[in-house]
């Protein structure tokens, strides 16, 4: 053998030598997120975590990991096990100094952490909090492909196949095509097909018929409320307020937006966008129908909870509204469960008590207000009064300015700025208990301290008196301070409030304004001069004054501004002269604000774009960034559990440690990937890939040795069995039985329901069954009551919509037949069904 061929056997050698010695070590590393952080949260968070820290040594993040401890001992000393006091506690032969204090850390797990300590004591980062990168698609090599064909058509098989591999799994064959298209079709519309669909599938031979078939599906308008009810048990979407009371709530046009932005294929990160931040893209909007839906769209944040009760605090309940928004944004979007952050920092996952209060600062600056008209709202008028604004519009845009026309229409459609009744104080012959105003007897008054007087030249209050002769006085600094205008009391209707304007000074500051309230014609001391519910300041009446037809317009304005309106609570932010300042609460009280911050991100994720706002619109893009390591994955984990009944992580809710770890990680990796950066956030093309493999094609029949091996179908070795959520099973009975309406968007809907089931308190609202088609109209149109949600479907598992809801959870219970055997709804829809197979 020549000199050569000893080089190149050497080189060999060596190459097998260094590659068998990487391998020893790797399969010898101790990873910190899949091996060492599960130990530490089952048996030392409780003491050394975010919500204690003893000894002064926490787990939860790594300078304090390694920081100084109470004892000045280091409890973990890197590289070095036997130095480190946490494994000296460990193996304490002393069970008082031994830990951990509650249960045992077995011979294992304490082997684990030496080692982990031995190896440098690396610290990591979960996986969930780490950028999204496309991983290589897994394929066989050239050699096993001699010997073994390769499963699937296109990269998610890939994936599947390679765990299938190594949990020794062969996948299911392919469903049969009546089957498939049942799938098929209640996955991406909710609905079964029609016979005219099944006869058309079976009979196309084409390589392209099922394809074809999902294409008109994802184009069908029944994909959108599909999808949309998915959605608005994240929005907690209901038809009503929450509460004792949980009065009616006209809020059915976010719905609506909801079921036409997945029909319209919205790009998520758009979709996100407008539903935490429409009005603040209102400057962007290009006409009228855009400025309405984006507002519409913020409708997200106003399906929280509202307490009319009389003799609540109106901002204990708007800042628990605010509250839910957090926890809200972080379950829906992020996957993560933040809420535990009010209190203290969170026990597992690195995010610190400060945090959550700055992430609240976000959201805390909206004139939203937990006062019984659901302020702040956007207003739709009757057909006679939207001629006048539209009328009023145009002689704006044409005599002053596009954009002061533009302003005007949004002032007199939502009102705001505003100050209401419970920012006043130091009431006499008064009170703002227990009703939804403040009332005031003769000679009462009350204060609204540092008013936003500077630059203001009007002064507008809000109020209701049934009895005429009451004058209203506003005067400066105190009761007996300058007087700056009065103004009579107009009489109203019993619930149809006035308005009644002051002019002001000049004022280059803010003022303490006191106001009096008088009418001598009324002798009961007990008897109230007026109800006032709001004030506003304006810069300028009606632009304009000097231009042909100011007159008409004018008129036309204030009768706008006081005329009954339709209304939708919606998100609008505060001026600058009205923002609020957010405090950290000590333990999570409302009771006990202490430092003020400003809006921020946690620090443990990607760093807030230094050219974005901080306010909503800036917050949305951080969470649409394709940096945010948890948005695309929680999306796509979301989409894929709806299709196959389980996510790739089984916890929905919860992509924190404590959460479950995805069984198929790359793959979910990989579809987050191509979610944002090749399908460019849009909801449909990630769809269909998914519906195209041959993962969602398999059968789902099958066999002991299948069940046995994975109960579950966790590593989808057979084609999902997904039970239809209470919604879809109305609609399919409605829909075999020929009752089933097409009949899309509007107000909610009525369908029967059991006697006596609403128990309604302080509410004159009732059960109404509605006639027609309006009875047998998709679940997604019915009339949802927080306190009493339509009893079929909650028998099913539906939604209350009080919180956010993740993922539901499935039961088995005997009412679930009950309902199919004995309600009124379902023996009506199977009278239908007879006659129809009768026919």
């Amino acid at each position: 053998m020549n000199w050569f061929s000893n080089k190149i056997l050497l080189s060999i050698a060596a190459v097998s030598v260094a590659s068998a010695w990487w391998a020893v070590r790797t399969a010898n590393h101790v990873d910190f997120s899949t091996e060492v952080k599960p130990i530490l949260n089952k048996k030392c968070m409780a003491c050394h975590g975010g919500v204690k820290k003893a000894g002064g040594l926490s787990f939860l993040f790594e300078e304090e990991a390694f920081g100084k401890t109470k004892s000045g001992k280091a409890a973990i000393v890197r590289g070095d096990a036997d130095a480190s006091e946490m494994i000296h506690r460990l193996n304490h032969p002393d069970p008082e100094i031994r830990m951990p204090r509650k249960g045992e850390m077995t011979d294992e797990e304490v082997d684990v952490l030496r080692r982990w300590i031995d190896q440098g004591a690396e610290w990591g980062t979960h996986w969930a909090y780490q950028p999204v990168e496309k991983p290589d698609v897994p394929r066989l090599s050239w050699w096993k492909r001699l010997f073994d064909k390769e499963w699937g058509n296109g990269d998610i098989d890939h994936f599947v196949a390679e765990k299938h591999r190594e949990q020794g799994l062969k996948p299911s064959p392919e469903a049969d095509r009546a089957t498939l298209l049942r799938r098929v079709s209640l996955d991406l519309v909710g609905l079964a097909p029609t016979a005219a669909q099944y006869d058309r599938f079976l009979k196309d031979t084409s390589p392209k018929a099922y394809e074809n078939t999902v294409d008109s599906l994802l184009a069908s308008p029944a994909f959108g409320e599909r999808w949309a009810s998915m959605w608005l048990d994240l929005a907690r979407y209901a038809d009503s307020r929450g509460y004792e009371k949980d009065d009616y709530r006209n809020i059915w046009r976010y719905r609506d937006w909801v079921i036409r932005a997945f029909n319209d294929n919205k790009p998520y990160d758009q979709f996100i966008t407008e539903q935490l931040a429409g009005d603040l893209l209102l400057p962007r909007a290009s006409n009228d129908s855009l400025r309405e839906n984006l507002l519409i769209a913020t409708g997200f944040h106003r399906n929280t909870m509202n307490n009319d009760e009389g003799g609540t605090d109106n901002e204990e309940f708007r800042t628990a509204e605010v509250i839910d928004r957090v926890s809200t944004t972080w379950e829906a979007l992020q996957g993560t469960t933040f809420a535990c952050v009010q209190c203290h920092s969170h026990p597992y996952d690195p995010f610190r008590h400060d945090e959550y209060y700055k992430f609240m600062a976000f959201l805390n600056n909206t004139s939203d207000q937990d006062v019984g008209d659901e302020a702040s709202y956007l207003r739709f008028f009757k057909k006679e009064d939207q001629q006048k604004l539209d009328e009023l519009s145009a002689w704006l845009s044409t005599n002053v300015s596009p954009e002061k026309a533009t302003q005007v229409r949004h002032y007199v459609r939502t009102l705001e700025p505003r100050v209401y009744y419970h920012h006043f104080d130091q009431y006499k012959n008064g009170t703002l208990e227990p009703t939804e105003a403040a009332q005031l007897q003769h000679n009462g008054s009350c204060r609204l301290p540092q008013a936003p007087v500077a630059g203001k030249r009007k002064l507008m209050f809000y109020y209701r008196a049934t009895e005429a002769g009451g004058t209203g006085e506003v005067h400066t600094d105190s009761l007996n301070g300058p007087m700056i205008g009065t103004f009579a009391l107009d009489t109203t209707k019993r619930w149809q409030p006035k308005y009644s304007l002051v002019d002001l000074p000049t004022f280059k500051t803010r003022k303490d304004l006191y106001f009096v309230f008088k009418n001598p014609r009324i002798k009961d001391p007990n008897m109230d001069v007026l109800h006032l519910y709001w004030v506003a300041f304006w810069k300028e009446d009606l632009p304009g004054s000097d231009k042909a037809g100011y007159d008409q317009q004018h008129q036309n304005f204030y009768a706008l501004l006081g005329t009954s309106t339709e209304n939708m609570p919606i998100l609008h932010e505060n001026d600058p002269e009205y923002a609020r300042t957010t405090r950290i609460f000590e333990r999570g009280s409302f009771l006990s604000p202490t430092k003020a911050v400003q809006p921020d991100v946690p620090q443990s994720l990607h760093s807030f774009a230094k050219d974005a706002p901080r306010n909503r619109l800036g917050l949305s893009r951080w969470l649409s960034s394709t940096q945010n390591p948890l948005t695309a994955r929680v999306a796509v984990n979301r989409f894929w559990e709806q299709l196959f009944g389980m996510g790739l992580v089984e916890t929905l809710e919860d992509f924190g440690s404590q959460g479950f770890n995805p069984t198929h990680r790359e793959l979910l990796d990989y579809l987050a990937y191509r979610f944002m950066h090749e399908y460019k956030w849009q909801i449909k093309p990630l769809l269909k890939e998914i519906v195209l493999s041959a993962t969602y094609k398999q059968s789902a029949v099958s066999n002991a040795k299948l069940m046995s091996a994975d109960p579950a179908n966790r590593w989808l070795a057979r084609g999902p069995r997904v039970r239809l959520t209470g919604e879809q099973i109305r609609d399919q009975a409605l829909g075999v039985s020929g009752l089933l309406s097409q009949k899309m968007y509007g107000k909610p809907v009525m369908p029967y329901q059991p006697e006596n089931v609403w128990q309604v308190v302080y509410s004159g609202i009732q059960w109404k069954k509605s006639e027609g088609e309006d009875a047998y109209r998709r679940a997604i149109y019915t009339y949802i009551r927080r306190s009493s949600p339509y009893p079929s479907m909650l028998t099913f598992d539906g939604s209350s919509r009080e919180v956010c809801l993740a993922r539901r959870i499935r039961t088995n219970t005997p009412l679930q037949a009950l309902v199919t055997l004995n309600d009124s709804a379902f023996v009506e829809m199977s009278i239908h069904f007879a006659q129809r197979m009768q026919r």
